[in-house]
């Protein structure tokens, strides 16, 4: 029960902040189907995952296999079947009506996907692997999906006439930010005690690249919230 509890807090805690910022609250049922999307995009990414994998073995170098698992098999298959889901949920749904209603269905269905996977690793590795994916991975998850639902809001909501770019925008800087953060993960991990004063290097690159990575996401946030701030008064007035 102690894993269990420890595994769903963090994916609450973030689901809550990120909901209580929404003033137009989002309808629950459009949001629990968005969450438990979160668990179908793993299937999705277990079937895209195949020949990723079959491809992945060629590799052996501890850069070349760190660079193609973390961007390949992780990053790419994850952040395109969260996209998949999102974009069949909501794309059409009357209540994707403001700029920040993007954001927070993209979280409920990156944390969806972030509960099964933190149940699985945690069960695993205890109460340590708990902690460490408390403060990293399911921020990592959620940030990857604020800026996924960013992106969408500009495709779907500002009629600027470039809605393919801002979708496929809205899969590649997510790819770009999951894939960065496993492959400098992976990396130290392939090089191990061979080299330690490059693995040191690379976990304090991994601090700055968090630290970029919650500032940027925090930023979007700010960005929709100001948006819709803007077309409300313009509303009024």
């Amino acid at each position: 029960m102690t894993l269990l509890i420890a595994s769903i807090t963090p994916v609450i805690i973030f689901l809550y902040l990120i909901f209580r910022i929404d003033k137009n609250k989002e309808p629950i049922s459009l949001l629990t189907k968005c969450f438990f999307g979160g668990f179908l995009s793993i299937i999705l990414t277990l079937i895209i995952d195949v020949p990723m994998t079959y491809i992945g073995s060629s590799f052996n170098t501890p850069f070349s296999k760190s660079f193609f698992d973390a961007f390949f098999v992780a990053g790419l298959p994850e952040e395109l079947s969260k996209f998949i889901i999102l974009y069949w949920l909501v794309w059409k749904s009357k209540f994707f009506d403001e700029h920040y209603d993007s954001i927070v269905y993209a979280v409920f269905v990156g944390l969806g996907f972030a509960l099964v996977e933190n149940i699985l690793y945690v069960f695993n590795g205890g109460l340590s692997t708990a902690f460490f994916r408390a403060i990293l991975s399911v921020p990592g998850h959620g940030f990857f999906a604020v800026i996924m639902g960013y992106f969408l809001s500009i495709a779907k909501l500002s009629h600027q006439g470039e809605q393919r770019k801002y979708l496929l925008l809205s899969i590649i800087i997510p790819v770009l930010f999951h894939g960065t953060y496993d492959f400098i993960l992976m990396y130290a991990s392939n090089i191990g005690e061979s080299d330690f004063g490059i693995t040191i290097l690379l976990l304090i690159i991994f601090t700055v690249f968090v630290i970029y990575l919650w500032r940027y996401g925090l930023k979007k946030i700010k960005i929709t919230v100001a948006k819709n701030h803007a077309i409300e008064e313009e509303a009024i007035n």
